[in-house]
């Protein structure tokens, strides 16, 4: 049998079989299981990216790339900053106090984190503190904080805050907690709520002079690196040799929340890939209800010198073009999905849980690739036991009942 007339067989058993609709009904249901499935797929995993994305640009933002941090008291001074700018010339380093606070403007009170920072080196590590600072006169006692904190205690610009700090104070025979008046100048919005309403930046100078910290040591320094994975091992090993202090990558801060979501992503991903699975069912019976139906003409065949091989050869053929074209529509379903998503705001999502009110969308390379090479291997799955299925009639058997 030469390759024109498999060719021909394959064509005439895919035309719709008005004696047998159910063959042909099947085999349509199994090209739209399979496309639905991958253009579910691809969709899911370019949210489930894009979140994780999303979130890490957030996080990345407010807790740094890589975070210096003292293992002994004093460790982290500016001995250390200088010989690391001297070290790292290509990464930036913004040193920084910090302390919790309770922050009251009249009768309203708010608990958060204060950050003393320098603006000039702080700026240029921190884009949501550099948005929020670029047109203000900063003074030692201004702050800047989080929209969470400016809609809680009403404030407006130039209002003073009274800030109580941790750290007590001894007058007399007892012990009160510091307390400073600071004014309010602005304020940033980082898109996660946590942060809005937690975070307050001041001067370093002022957190030096009220907590009573010397000019030149530091509660740790924040560090921007480009490849931040990359860069904090021969930091760790700057560190080791040079005084107590560790690095700490943001991954590592975030790790739990991060390891979470690539197993969420793991587990949609096999669970979808189950819709495939059935509907690679329904290539499998209709490929055997094709064999059954096309007994007598496979049997013909056989008997005028088509070789088993060749056989196979047609319900293979016949499988994988109802399987690789439900591949190929479902992809280009998942990424007409992902520019319609894209383009209108169809979705809509409450910015200060998730970071973003757009639906994020981010499909990597090794996703797709995992996704066509899972859908093929089903498909090839399901049309080869039918095609050996077809191999194994009775020639004689057949021929003499039918």
């Amino acid at each position: 049998m030469n390759k024109e007339l498999v060719n021909f067989i394959v064509k005439k058993y895919l035309k719709f079989d008005k004696k047998n609709p159910f063959i042909s009904i099947s085999a349509i249901l199994a090209f739209i299981g399979v496309a639905i499935g991958v253009m579910v797929l691809i969709i899911t995993m370019a949210i489930m990216n894009g979140t994780a994305k999303e979130f890490e640009n957030k996080l990345f933002t407010m807790n740094y790339p890589l975070s210096i941090y003292p293992k002994f008291q004093n460790s982290v001074d500016n001995d250390l900053l200088k010989s690391l700018e001297k070290e790292f010339p290509h990464l930036k380093f913004s040193p920084y106090l910090s302390s919790q606070v309770i922050l009251q403007s009249g009768e309203s009170m708010n608990g958060g984190m204060i950050f003393g920072v320098d603006p000039k080196r702080e700026a240029p590590i921190n884009s949501i503190y550099e948005k929020a600072v670029k047109n203000l006169e900063l003074d030692k006692y201004d702050i800047v904080v989080g929209n969470g904190i400016k809609e809680n205690l009403y404030l407006a610009q130039g209002e003073k805050v009274t800030l109580y700090f941790t750290s007590l104070s001894p007058t007399g025979l007892s012990m009160m907690p510091k307390l400073k008046r600071f004014t309010y100048e602005g304020s940033f919005k980082s898109g996660l709520h946590a942060y809005d309403k937690t975070y307050v930046y001041t001067s370093i100078e002022a957190l030096q002079t009220l907590l009573k910290k010397p000019k030149t040591i530091y509660d740790g320094i924040h560090v921007y690196s480009d490849n931040a994975m990359k860069d904090i091992k021969p930091l760790k090993e700057f560190l080791a040799l040079n005084g107590g202090a560790g690095v700490v990558g943001w991954w590592q801060q975030n790790g739990n929340f991060f390891a979470a979501m690539e197993m969420e992503k793991k587990a949609l991903f096999i669970v979808l890939m189950l819709i495939i699975l059935v509907a690679s069912l329904n290539i499998i019976s209709s490929l055997l209800m094709t064999v059954m139906s096309r007994r007598k003409e496979i049997a013909l065949l056989l008997s005028m010198g088509a070789t088993s091989k060749e056989i196979k050869k047609i319900f293979l053929k016949l499988g994988t073009i109802i399987g690789f074209s439900g591949i190929i529509i479902g992809i280009g379903l998942g990424f007409l999905g992902m520019w319609i998503l894209d383009t209108f705001e169809i979705i809509s999502l409450p910015a200060d849980v998730y970071g973003t009110s757009k639906l994020p969308l981010d499909l990597s390379t090794f996703d797709f690739v995992s996704i066509v090479i899972g859908a093929a291997v089903i498909v090839l799955i399901s049309s080869y036991y039918p095609a050996k299925k077809a191999t194994n009639i009775d020639v004689i058997d057949v021929l003499r009942n039918e």
